[in-house]
């Protein structure tokens, strides 16, 4: 079993470029693999490995400046869930596209997981997902809203345009581990909003501590890891991955007509023209070339993972 922790932390890093080098080394020497994010406001992702090397990883990242009280979680997979270990630089860890958010100064109210259904049951309480569209079409909590973004940089847009319909409401937020909700938490209290809340350590900790039959949770969470999807306990969910668009989809979707490995599925298949899908046939080619002769073809990551949007 390989350890997989979710992590990420707000804090000023006064130069987060200087940090890459030792992070990603120190990685590769704990055989550890995964994204990890760096920002000047602080650093996200999620890596997996043997539990020693996790231990190390975490050790070393809660010493850089600011990080001693960093949370994360933890679960398991059967499986490696990443191929190899990335440590990339960013304007934003989480990327909205709003300069004057800062989770830092103030954020919504937190809720724990056991005190949430009580909350979102409530009837003068609006609940908001706050995830991108592909996420939200495998699990979502019951009742909540759907704003139907492809990215978080469409949040910002989608409340301009909508928050009319919740006049006189308090808000509740959750995203899928806690990060985005430190954002859009901060960006509703910028606008007026005065009663906002969100799901402390996003819907992983959910999952994770509240038992099924107790649950107001409906589906499967979507992760950016080779699971694709979890369910209660953390547990692996059924869905795997379209190599083409990157969406969730269920091992049975792959009998539909318009699924091809690496090319197409029913969700995607009218999205792309014959041109893109012979240059994506050409691409699977050249993967199932590369593992024939026992290597890693270049774009093989990015066939077997989900876009980080």
């Amino acid at each position: 079993m390989f350890t997989v922790c979710a992590l990420y932390h707000f804090t000023r890093f006064p130069d987060h470029t200087a940090l890459q080098a030792p992070l990603l080394d120190l990685c590769r020497d704990n055989h550890v693999t995964g994204t990890l994010l760096l920002a000047a406001e602080g650093i996200n992702g999620t890596i997996a490995g043997p539990k020693a090397g996790i231990d190390a990883v975490l050790a070393h990242i809660r010493a850089l400046p600011g990080c001693a009280d960093l949370e994360w979680k933890l679960s398991t997979a059967a499986e490696r869930p990443f191929a190899r270990m990335k440590v990339r630089l960013k304007r934003e860890i989480v990327t909205m596209g709003q300069p004057d958010v800062d989770p830092k100064a103030r954020v919504g109210h937190y809720v724990d997981p056991q005190d949430w259904n009580a909350l979102i049951r409530s009837p003068d309480v609006a609940v908001i997902d706050t995830r991108n569209d592909y996420e939200i079409a495998i699990g979502t909590f019951e009742g909540a809203v759907d704003p139907e973004t492809a990215t978080f940089r469409e949040f910002p847009a989608w409340w301009e345009a909508n928050k009319d319909r919740f006049h006189n409401k308090r808000i509740a937020m959750f995203c899928t581990g806690g990060i985005r909700c430190e954002k859009s938490t901060n960006y509703l209290l910028g606008q007026g909003v005065e009663d906002v809340y969100h799901l402390k350590g996003g819907i992983l900790k959910y999952l994770e501590e509240v038992p099924a039959e107790d649950s107001s949770w409906q589906g499967e969470c979507f992760v950016f890891d080779g699971r694709v999807s979890v369910g209660h306990g953390l547990t692996e969910g059924p869905h795997v991955l379209c190599h083409a668009c990157r969406r969730p989809i269920l091992p049975e979707d792959r009998a539909r007509p318009e699924y091809e490995h690496g090319v197409s599925c029913h969700l995607c298949a009218d999205e792309t023209s014959d041109e893109d899908k012979a240059r994506f046939r050409e691409r699977q080619k050249q993967i199932a070339l590369a593992h024939e002769r026992g290597e890693r073809h270049l774009h093989a990551d990015e066939a077997d993972h989900p876009l980080e949007r």
